[in-house]
Formats: C-alpha cells, sequence, structure tokens
C-alpha cells in the first residue's frame, strides 16, 4: 500500500538519487519550497512523493482549467511493474475529484508502451490520433471524467 505526501527539503536526498541527479542541493530545495507553494505561473500545482514506505516516484496534478487537471507520473526505475503507477494514480484522481476537478487530459508519448497501458487500465479513452508535443515528440492524449 502506497500514500502521497508533500516533498520536505529530508527528501532532498532522495531526489538527488532519482530524478535530479547532478542538481546541487541548493537548486533541488528550491524546488521543493516551490512545489509547496501549490501554484505554477498563478494556477493550482502539486507535487506528492509516493511513499511505500521509501520514496518511490512522485505524482504531480496540474490544472488546466477551472474543471481540467493532469497527472503527471513518474515511477523511480528500481519499482517499475509493481503496480505502483496504477496505485498513485488512482490516489492522485482522487485528490483531484475531491478537490472539485470533474476531468482528466494526459499526453503520454506514443512510444512509451507502459503509461499507454497504465492509461486504458484507469479506463482513460484516447482518439488514437498521434499529436506532437511542445518538445516534438509523438504523443497520444488520453482523457478520463472523473
Amino acid at each position: 500500500m502506497i500514500t502521497l505526501r508533500n516533498f520536505t527539503d529530508a527528501d532532498i536526498s532522495v531526489l538527488q538519487q532519482y530524478p535530479y541527479r547532478n542538481v546541487p542541493f541548493a537548486k533541488i530545495q528550491e524546488t521543493v519550497h516551490a512545489w509547496n507553494q501549490k501554484r505554477f505561473q498563478g494556477t493550482y500545482f502539486e507535487m506528492f512523493a509516493i511513499v511505500n514506505p521509501l520514496i518511490i516516484g512522485t505524482i504531480s496534478l496540474y490544472q488546466h482549467a477551472p474543471d481540467i487537471i493532469s497527472c503527471g507520473l513518474e515511477i523511480f526505475p528500481d519499482y517499475r511493474r509493481q503496480g505502483f503507477g496504477k496505485e498513485a494514480m488512482t490516489l492522485a484522481l482522487n485528490i483531484a475529484k475531491s478537490k472539485g476537478y470533474g476531468a482528466v487530459t494526459n499526453q503520454v508519448r506514443s512510444d512509451n508502451i507502459a503509461s499507454i497501458a497504465l492509461h486504458q487500465a484507469l479506463h482513460f479513452v484516447s482518439d488514437g490520433n498521434t499529436y506532437k508535443n511542445q518538445k516534438g515528440n509523438d504523443v497520444l492524449i488520453y482523457q478520463k471524467t472523473l
């Protein structure tokens, strides 16, 4: 069983091991403090640690419109393919729903087979078309009503 919680300064060493290798402690500390403001560019944003009992990944919620949110998931490599992603997404989507969001929309790289399977398992739908994201990657758009 996993839980979601906000990051603290005590988590910086874990962040240095996985998603922020070679990033100075002070820079990660700034990032954690920014996350805990729960705002990004004037809109709701929240980053959570996925805990079991160690931190095994991150998951974020980002508001796109008053009723629409996206959910960004990263399970650290050592913990993938164990069902943690599905459990974390379910918890995060429940948080979004409790905050009044009615829909979630996510971009998934078209070559990310695991993420595509996860979204399908969670009953997201896609129109099947491939789009280009801001980085020029091919993505699918998955949506779900909460």
